[in-house]
């Protein structure tokens, strides 16, 4: 970024001077095999790591909900409805539990203390 910045629309991967016109696929997807090779070992280059620029948005939108973010805001940000989101997203949500069960604790007023299992 620092060598080539962004389109005023945040976007990263633009063509300066090539107006809104869409950046090809080819164009696309050679940049991002280009800066896969340049971010990424040689051991982490053999793996499917971030293979697909689509890997990515997953990684985050299941980062997302694995933080605790209320699937309507993921949504929101992901551009999906929240039914798109958890269709396609719920199974790699995990670990959630031990929360859910402390918030629903907090809001019925348990004490953690006395009922550690709530």
């Amino acid at each position: 970024m620092a060598a080539d910045g962004h389109a005023p629309d945040g976007r990263l991967f633009f063509v300066p001077g090539h107006g809104d016109k869409p950046v090809s696929k080819w164009t696309y997807n050679n940049a991002w095999r280009r800066t896969r090779k340049a971010v990424l070992t040689p051991a982490q280059l053999r793996t499917p790591l971030a293979a697909r620029p689509c890997d990515l948005r997953h990684a985050i939108v299941s980062l997302w909900l694995n933080a605790g973010v209320p699937a309507t805001q993921v949504a929101e940000w992901a551009g999906h409805s929240v039914h798109v989101l958890l269709r396609v997203y719920a199974k790699f949500i995990e670990g959630q539990e031990g929360i859910a069960r402390r918030r629903i604790g907090d809001a019925l007023g348990v004490d953690h203390d006395e009922h550690p299992e709530a």
